[in-house]
Order: structure tokens, then C-alpha cells, then sequence
């Protein structure tokens, strides 16, 4: 399932970047510093990282394994409902299929509420990713204060670089920063 909060994060910074080069290009800003990281290879060297998503690949499949089985109910009364269908009553039928109806409404709906927008897998990411991501900015924004970049394009974004000096990646940097060794 995607992730909206990711996603807005991502467009924002896509778009300062855009800002800031299309700045550089008209001569605004000729002499600024910067340099590029990759924040999803910084993720994937952490650890806790691997961990958060571990914990929510587990939560995930629990979840849609616990929907998949109320499908699988909801099919077996379904066809037990088309076997005896012939021999119930209008009254007993439209009971077995205001039944079948009910409970393929609660599976959609807990559907919803576990992998819908801002449903408790979002909620989730947010309680185990964010604070990952959040050490990540400041260790970035830490490491930019303190070589003087005006600043910092992420390669694992929105914006695509076609080339980039690798001595302009200071992803090891922050991973330093970080206290994290390759």
C-alpha cells in the first residue's frame, strides 16, 4: 500500500528541489553548495529501519490474512446459500442473504480500516517509520549546517538526476552522523 504521508513528503521536496534549480539556472544563486544523498540507502543501512519494516511487513499480513478467511467465509455461505436455495423459503432465503450480504460489509469494512487511507497501516508507519525518517532530516540538516551547504538533493526522490559526481554524495556522512558504519 502506498504511503500517502511518503508521498506528500516526496512531491514537497521534488518540488523545493525544482525551486532551487531552476534558482541555480537563472544565475539567482551561482555560488551555493551543495551535494546529493540518497535517503533510501541511508534507510537500508539502519538497523531499526529494517526492523520498522519488518514489524509492519508482519502486522500486514495478519491483517489481510484475518480478511482473506472472512472472504472465505463469506464464500462458503454463499455457496451453501446456492445449494439449499431451492428448498428455503422467500423468508429464509432473504435472511441467508441479508447474512451473506452483512458479512462481506464487516470483511470490506475491516478491509478499510486496516490498509485505507490514514487506516491503522498508515497509523502504523507512522508510529514505527517517521521517527526514523525524522533522525535521518536532522542528521542531514546537521551535517548541511556544518559543511555549509545552501543545499541538499536526494537522489531516491522525485527528481531526477541523469549525473552526479559521486563525491557529491554524502550519504556516508550522515550515516557517520548517524553513527552508523557501512
Amino acid at each position: 500500500m502506498p504511503d500517502k504521508g511518503l508521498k506528500y513528503y516526496f512531491m514537497k521536496k521534488a518540488l523545493i528541489s525544482l525551486l532551487i534549480i531552476l534558482a541555480a539556472a537563472t544565475g539567482v544563486n551561482a555560488q551555493q553548495h551543495y551535494c546529493i544523498i540518497d535517503s533510501k540507502y541511508i534507510l537500508e543501512k539502519m538497523s531499526d529501519y529494517k526492523d520498522a519494516q519488518a514489524k509492519l511487513d508482519n502486522l500486514s499480513k495478519a491483517w489481510q490474512d484475518e480478511i482473506d478467511n472472512r472472504m472465505a467465509e463469506v464464500d462458503r455461505m454463499y455457496k451453501g446459500y446456492q445449494a439449499e436455495k431451492a428448498m428455503l423459503s422467500d423468508d429464509m432465503r432473504n435472511k441467508r442473504q441479508d447474512e451473506i450480504v452483512a458479512k462481506e460489509k464487516s470483511a470490506k469494512d475491516l478491509q478499510k480500516q486496516r490498509f485505507g487511507y490514514e487506516g491503522d497501516l498508515f497509523k502504523k508507519r507512522q508510529e514505527f517509520v517517521k521517527p526514523i525518517q525524522d533522525r535521518v532530516f536532522n542528521a542531514v540538516q546537521k551535517m548541511a549546517t556544518g559543511k555549509a551547504y545552501d543545499m541538499v538533493l536526494d537522489k531516491a526522490g522525485g527528481v531526477t538526476l541523469f549525473y552526479a559526481d559521486p563525491k557529491l554524495d554524502k550519504s556516508d556522512d550522515v550515516l557517520k552522523i548517524l553513527g552508523i558504519n557501512k
